[in-house]
Protein backbone atom coordinates (compact mmCIF):
# COMPACT_ATOMS: atom_id res chain seq x y z
CA UNK A 1 0.00 0.00 0.00
CA UNK A 2 1.82 3.36 -0.74
CA UNK A 3 1.39 6.74 0.85
CA UNK A 4 -1.58 7.81 -1.44
CA UNK A 5 -3.79 5.08 -0.16
CA UNK A 6 -2.56 5.48 2.83
CA UNK A 7 -3.76 8.81 2.90
CA UNK A 8 -7.44 7.62 1.36
CA UNK A 9 -7.92 5.26 4.19
CA UNK A 10 -7.15 7.93 6.68
CA UNK A 11 -10.00 10.18 4.80
CA UNK A 12 -12.64 9.21 7.21
CA UNK A 13 -15.65 11.17 5.09
CA UNK A 14 -14.53 9.98 1.96
CA UNK A 15 -14.60 6.23 3.33
CA UNK A 16 -17.90 6.97 4.82
CA UNK A 17 -19.06 8.66 1.76
CA UNK A 18 -18.06 5.42 -0.60
CA UNK A 19 -20.27 3.11 1.58
CA UNK A 20 -22.85 5.68 1.84
CA UNK A 21 -22.94 5.56 5.30
CA UNK A 22 -23.20 8.20 8.19
CA UNK A 23 -20.26 8.57 9.95
CA UNK A 24 -20.63 6.73 13.31
CA UNK A 25 -21.92 3.85 10.83
CA UNK A 26 -18.52 3.68 9.23
CA UNK A 27 -16.17 0.85 9.89
CA UNK A 28 -13.05 3.21 9.44
CA UNK A 29 -14.94 5.46 12.26
CA UNK A 30 -15.74 2.74 14.02
CA UNK A 31 -12.15 1.07 14.15
CA UNK A 32 -10.96 4.24 15.31
CA UNK A 33 -13.52 4.17 18.05
CA UNK A 34 -12.36 0.97 19.20
CA UNK A 35 -8.76 2.28 18.98
CA UNK A 36 -9.52 4.69 21.55
CA UNK A 37 -11.05 1.68 24.27
CA UNK A 38 -8.25 -0.19 23.41
CA UNK A 39 -6.22 2.19 24.99
CA UNK A 40 -8.21 3.14 27.86
CA UNK A 41 -8.60 -0.50 28.69
CA UNK A 42 -4.97 -0.75 28.17
CA UNK A 43 -4.39 2.34 31.04
CA UNK A 44 -7.51 0.84 33.37
CA UNK A 45 -5.51 -2.83 33.16
CA UNK A 46 -2.50 -1.28 33.93
CA UNK A 47 -3.84 1.10 36.65
CA UNK A 48 -5.78 -1.73 38.58
CA UNK A 49 -2.81 -4.37 38.27
CA UNK A 50 -0.55 -2.14 39.64
CA UNK A 51 -2.91 -1.72 42.59
CA UNK A 52 -3.59 -5.50 42.99
CA UNK A 53 -0.42 -7.21 42.22
CA UNK A 54 3.19 -6.89 43.48
CA UNK A 55 5.27 -8.33 40.44
CA UNK A 56 5.49 -5.87 37.76
CA UNK A 57 6.19 -8.57 35.34
CA UNK A 58 2.46 -10.38 36.04
CA UNK A 59 1.10 -6.77 35.57
CA UNK A 60 2.81 -6.04 32.27
CA UNK A 61 1.96 -9.65 30.68
CA UNK A 62 -1.62 -9.27 32.01
CA UNK A 63 -1.82 -5.71 30.01
CA UNK A 64 -0.40 -7.29 26.95
CA UNK A 65 -3.14 -10.26 26.83
CA UNK A 66 -5.92 -8.63 27.40
CA UNK A 67 -4.32 -5.84 24.90
CA UNK A 68 -3.96 -8.49 22.15
CA UNK A 69 -7.43 -10.51 22.97
CA UNK A 70 -9.08 -6.09 22.07
CA UNK A 71 -7.02 -5.80 18.86
CA UNK A 72 -8.21 -9.36 17.63
CA UNK A 73 -11.50 -8.49 18.60
CA UNK A 74 -11.44 -4.96 16.98
CA UNK A 75 -10.56 -6.61 13.68
CA UNK A 76 -12.81 -9.01 13.71
CA UNK A 77 -15.63 -7.23 14.98
CA UNK A 78 -14.10 -4.11 12.23
CA UNK A 79 -13.69 -6.24 9.16
CA UNK A 80 -17.41 -8.16 9.82
CA UNK A 81 -18.75 -4.41 9.65
CA UNK A 82 -16.62 -3.40 6.56
CA UNK A 83 -18.26 -6.60 4.70
CA UNK A 84 -21.45 -5.61 5.90
CA UNK A 85 -21.05 -1.91 4.33
CA UNK A 86 -19.58 -3.17 1.40
CA UNK A 87 -22.46 -5.64 1.04
CA UNK A 88 -24.29 -2.56 1.46
CA UNK A 89 -22.82 -0.30 -1.34
CA UNK A 90 -23.15 -3.38 -3.84
CA UNK A 91 -26.63 -3.65 -2.96
CA UNK A 92 -26.87 -0.07 -4.14
CA UNK A 93 -24.84 -0.05 -7.20
CA UNK A 94 -26.43 -3.47 -8.28
CA UNK A 95 -30.36 -1.35 -8.61
CA UNK A 96 -28.56 1.57 -9.92
CA UNK A 97 -26.57 -0.11 -12.53
CA UNK A 98 -29.52 -2.76 -13.61
CA UNK A 99 -32.14 -0.14 -13.58
CA UNK A 100 -30.04 2.03 -15.85
CA UNK A 101 -29.16 -0.74 -17.87
CA UNK A 102 -32.57 -1.65 -18.67
CA UNK A 103 -34.84 1.52 -18.40
CA UNK A 104 -33.19 2.30 -21.87
CA UNK A 105 -33.88 -1.02 -23.71
CA UNK A 106 -37.40 -1.27 -21.87
CA UNK A 107 -38.15 2.52 -22.91
CA UNK A 108 -37.12 1.67 -26.44
CA UNK A 109 -38.98 -1.42 -26.64
CA UNK A 110 -42.22 0.22 -25.05
CA UNK A 111 -42.03 3.22 -27.81
CA UNK A 112 -41.25 0.77 -30.92
CA UNK A 113 -44.07 -1.21 -29.61
CA UNK A 114 -46.27 1.51 -29.32
CA UNK A 115 -45.89 3.08 -32.82
CA UNK A 116 -46.32 -0.75 -34.20
CA UNK A 117 -49.81 -1.22 -32.68
CA UNK A 118 -50.87 1.98 -33.98
CA UNK A 119 -50.60 1.02 -37.36
CA UNK A 120 -49.23 4.56 -38.38
CA UNK A 121 -46.48 2.21 -40.14
CA UNK A 122 -46.21 -0.54 -42.65
CA UNK A 123 -44.22 -4.02 -41.66
CA UNK A 124 -43.39 -4.46 -45.70
CA UNK A 125 -41.70 -1.38 -45.42
CA UNK A 126 -37.74 -1.03 -45.01
CA UNK A 127 -39.00 1.34 -42.35
CA UNK A 128 -41.26 -1.13 -40.41
CA UNK A 129 -38.02 -3.31 -40.52
CA UNK A 130 -35.98 -1.21 -38.69
CA UNK A 131 -38.40 -0.85 -36.00
CA UNK A 132 -37.88 -4.54 -35.39
CA UNK A 133 -34.03 -4.21 -35.32
CA UNK A 134 -34.87 -2.10 -32.84
CA UNK A 135 -36.80 -4.55 -30.97
CA UNK A 136 -34.20 -7.48 -31.62
CA UNK A 137 -31.27 -5.05 -30.46
CA UNK A 138 -32.91 -4.20 -27.00
CA UNK A 139 -34.21 -7.30 -26.38
CA UNK A 140 -30.28 -8.94 -26.59
CA UNK A 141 -29.19 -6.56 -24.37
CA UNK A 142 -31.26 -7.30 -21.46
CA UNK A 143 -30.77 -10.83 -22.36
CA UNK A 144 -27.29 -10.12 -21.78
CA UNK A 145 -27.50 -8.46 -18.87
CA UNK A 146 -29.65 -11.49 -17.37
CA UNK A 147 -26.79 -13.79 -18.58
CA UNK A 148 -24.15 -12.11 -17.14
CA UNK A 149 -26.23 -12.05 -13.44
CA UNK A 150 -27.22 -15.57 -13.72
CA UNK A 151 -23.17 -16.42 -14.49
CA UNK A 152 -22.02 -14.19 -11.42
CA UNK A 153 -24.99 -15.97 -9.18
CA UNK A 154 -23.51 -19.52 -10.33
CA UNK A 155 -19.91 -18.54 -9.90
CA UNK A 156 -20.61 -17.08 -6.20
CA UNK A 157 -22.62 -20.43 -5.18
CA UNK A 158 -19.93 -22.66 -7.18
CA UNK A 159 -22.20 -24.04 -9.95
CA UNK A 160 -20.36 -22.74 -12.57
CA UNK A 161 -18.72 -25.96 -12.99
CA UNK A 162 -15.75 -26.17 -16.03
CA UNK A 163 -16.16 -29.11 -18.55
CA UNK A 164 -12.49 -29.08 -19.99
CA UNK A 165 -11.41 -30.68 -22.65
CA UNK A 166 -8.15 -30.37 -25.12
CA UNK A 167 -8.69 -27.10 -27.21
CA UNK A 168 -6.53 -24.89 -29.18
CA UNK A 169 -6.98 -21.61 -27.90
CA UNK A 170 -5.63 -19.74 -31.14
CA UNK A 171 -9.34 -21.34 -32.70
CA UNK A 172 -11.27 -19.87 -29.74
CA UNK A 173 -10.14 -16.10 -30.18
CA UNK A 174 -10.50 -16.71 -34.10
CA UNK A 175 -14.22 -17.15 -33.38
CA UNK A 176 -13.96 -14.43 -30.98
CA UNK A 177 -12.71 -12.23 -33.41
CA UNK A 178 -14.93 -13.35 -35.96
CA UNK A 179 -18.41 -12.98 -34.23
CA UNK A 180 -17.27 -9.34 -33.15
CA UNK A 181 -16.36 -8.25 -36.86
CA UNK A 182 -19.44 -6.69 -37.01
CA UNK A 183 -19.16 -4.52 -33.62
CA UNK A 184 -15.86 -3.91 -35.08
CA UNK A 185 -17.23 -2.06 -38.24
CA UNK A 186 -20.08 -0.46 -36.28
CA UNK A 187 -17.24 1.34 -33.87
CA UNK A 188 -14.81 1.90 -36.80
CA UNK A 189 -11.95 -0.16 -34.88
CA UNK A 190 -9.41 -2.37 -36.46
CA UNK A 191 -8.46 -5.26 -35.00
CA UNK A 192 -5.16 -7.27 -35.60
CA UNK A 193 -4.02 -10.67 -34.12
CA UNK A 194 -1.01 -11.87 -34.44
CA UNK A 195 -0.67 -15.38 -32.63
CA UNK A 196 2.75 -17.47 -32.52
CA UNK A 197 2.88 -20.46 -34.74
CA UNK A 198 3.21 -23.76 -32.92
CA UNK A 199 1.27 -23.11 -29.99
CA UNK A 200 -0.24 -26.51 -28.15
CA UNK A 201 -3.52 -27.58 -26.92
CA UNK A 202 -4.82 -26.37 -23.28
CA UNK A 203 -7.15 -28.18 -21.14
CA UNK A 204 -10.01 -25.75 -20.62
CA UNK A 205 -13.33 -25.28 -21.06
CA UNK A 206 -14.00 -23.85 -24.57
CA UNK A 207 -17.29 -21.73 -23.62
CA UNK A 208 -15.97 -20.02 -20.32
CA UNK A 209 -12.64 -19.24 -22.21
CA UNK A 210 -14.40 -17.89 -24.81
CA UNK A 211 -16.45 -15.59 -22.59
CA UNK A 212 -13.21 -14.29 -20.74
CA UNK A 213 -11.93 -13.34 -24.46
CA UNK A 214 -15.04 -11.89 -25.33
CA UNK A 215 -15.29 -9.56 -22.44
CA UNK A 216 -11.90 -8.49 -22.83
CA UNK A 217 -11.74 -7.79 -26.61
CA UNK A 218 -15.69 -6.03 -25.88
CA UNK A 219 -13.95 -3.77 -23.57
CA UNK A 220 -11.27 -2.97 -25.49
CA UNK A 221 -13.38 -1.90 -28.39
CA UNK A 222 -16.47 -0.13 -26.71
CA UNK A 223 -13.85 2.40 -24.87
CA UNK A 224 -11.25 3.14 -28.14
CA UNK A 225 -12.11 6.21 -29.63
CA UNK A 226 -13.32 6.32 -33.24
CA UNK A 227 -10.78 5.34 -35.93
CA UNK A 228 -9.21 3.47 -32.78
CA UNK A 229 -6.97 0.27 -32.74
CA UNK A 230 -6.99 -3.60 -30.86
CA UNK A 231 -3.85 -5.47 -31.25
CA UNK A 232 -4.13 -9.31 -29.94
CA UNK A 233 -1.50 -11.61 -29.03
CA UNK A 234 -1.04 -15.04 -28.32
CA UNK A 235 2.14 -17.23 -27.50
CA UNK A 236 3.94 -19.13 -25.12
CA UNK A 237 5.25 -17.98 -21.87
CA UNK A 238 7.23 -20.67 -20.06
CA UNK A 239 4.52 -23.23 -19.03
CA UNK A 240 1.73 -21.10 -19.71
CA UNK A 241 0.03 -19.78 -23.03
CA UNK A 242 -0.45 -16.04 -22.89
CA UNK A 243 -2.96 -13.49 -23.96
CA UNK A 244 -3.21 -10.01 -24.24
CA UNK A 245 -5.25 -7.29 -25.49
CA UNK A 246 -3.81 -3.87 -26.14
CA UNK A 247 -5.90 -0.63 -27.07
CA UNK A 248 -5.12 2.91 -27.58
CA UNK A 249 -8.44 4.04 -25.96
CA UNK A 250 -9.39 5.99 -23.11
CA UNK A 251 -7.60 4.26 -20.62
CA UNK A 252 -8.26 3.80 -16.81
CA UNK A 253 -8.10 6.35 -14.35
CA UNK A 254 -4.98 5.52 -11.61
CA UNK A 255 -7.72 5.87 -8.98
CA UNK A 256 -10.30 3.56 -10.37
CA UNK A 257 -7.33 0.95 -11.05
CA UNK A 258 -7.39 -1.30 -7.84
CA UNK A 259 -11.37 -1.74 -7.93
CA UNK A 260 -11.29 -2.85 -12.19
CA UNK A 261 -11.86 -6.41 -10.87
CA UNK A 262 -14.68 -5.45 -8.89
CA UNK A 263 -18.53 -6.89 -9.41
CA UNK A 264 -20.80 -4.04 -10.67
CA UNK A 265 -17.42 -1.08 -10.66
CA UNK A 266 -17.31 0.92 -13.95
CA UNK A 267 -14.58 3.35 -14.32
CA UNK A 268 -15.24 6.77 -14.73
CA UNK A 269 -13.86 7.00 -18.47
CA UNK A 270 -16.65 4.30 -19.17
CA UNK A 271 -19.68 6.31 -16.93
CA UNK A 272 -18.51 9.36 -19.50
CA UNK A 273 -18.59 7.64 -23.00
CA UNK A 274 -21.84 6.27 -21.63
CA UNK A 275 -21.25 3.06 -22.94
CA UNK A 276 -23.47 -0.04 -22.47
CA UNK A 277 -22.55 -2.09 -19.63
CA UNK A 278 -23.68 -3.97 -16.15
CA UNK A 279 -19.67 -3.99 -14.69
CA UNK A 280 -19.92 -7.77 -14.16
CA UNK A 281 -17.61 -8.64 -17.26
CA UNK A 282 -14.05 -8.44 -16.01
CA UNK A 283 -15.66 -10.18 -12.55
CA UNK A 284 -16.75 -13.19 -14.26
CA UNK A 285 -13.26 -13.06 -16.41
CA UNK A 286 -11.20 -13.18 -13.66
CA UNK A 287 -13.29 -15.64 -11.73
CA UNK A 288 -12.82 -18.22 -15.12
CA UNK A 289 -9.42 -17.30 -15.42
CA UNK A 290 -8.69 -17.99 -11.70
CA UNK A 291 -10.45 -20.78 -11.94
CA UNK A 292 -8.61 -22.62 -14.66
CA UNK A 293 -5.63 -21.73 -12.26
CA UNK A 294 -4.54 -19.06 -14.45
CA UNK A 295 -3.89 -15.20 -13.82
CA UNK A 296 -5.11 -12.24 -15.48
CA UNK A 297 -4.14 -8.39 -15.14
CA UNK A 298 -3.49 -5.23 -16.78
CA UNK A 299 -1.52 -1.88 -17.25
CA UNK A 300 -3.58 1.11 -18.02
CA UNK A 301 -2.60 4.91 -18.32
CA UNK A 302 -5.59 7.51 -18.77
CA UNK A 303 -5.73 8.55 -22.38
CA UNK A 304 -3.27 6.02 -23.57
CA UNK A 305 -5.77 2.99 -23.60
CA UNK A 306 -4.76 -0.31 -21.47
CA UNK A 307 -3.57 -3.50 -22.21
CA UNK A 308 -5.38 -6.60 -20.31
CA UNK A 309 -3.46 -9.71 -20.17
CA UNK A 310 -4.33 -13.66 -18.91
CA UNK A 311 -2.06 -17.07 -18.48
CA UNK A 312 -3.45 -20.71 -18.84
CA UNK A 313 -1.18 -23.51 -18.04
CA UNK A 314 -0.42 -25.62 -20.49
CA UNK A 315 -1.52 -29.16 -19.06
Amino acid sequence: MNFKNILEQLNLPAQCRKYGLALWECPQFLFLIMGLIIILSILASYAIGTKYIDDPYIVALVVIGITLILIVLTYIITRSFERLAEANRMKSEFVSIVSHQLRAPLSNLKWTIDLLLSEKIDLEKEKGLEFLEVLEQNTQRMGDLISDLLTVSRIEQGKFVARNKNVYLKDLVDEVVKEMSIFCKTNNASVTFEPEEGLPQISVDPSQIKIVITNLLDNAIRYINTGGKVDIKLKKAGKDLYFEVKDNGVGIPEGDQKHIFQKFFRSRNALKKQTNGSGLGLYIAKSIVEKAGGKIDFESQEGSGSTFWFSLPIK
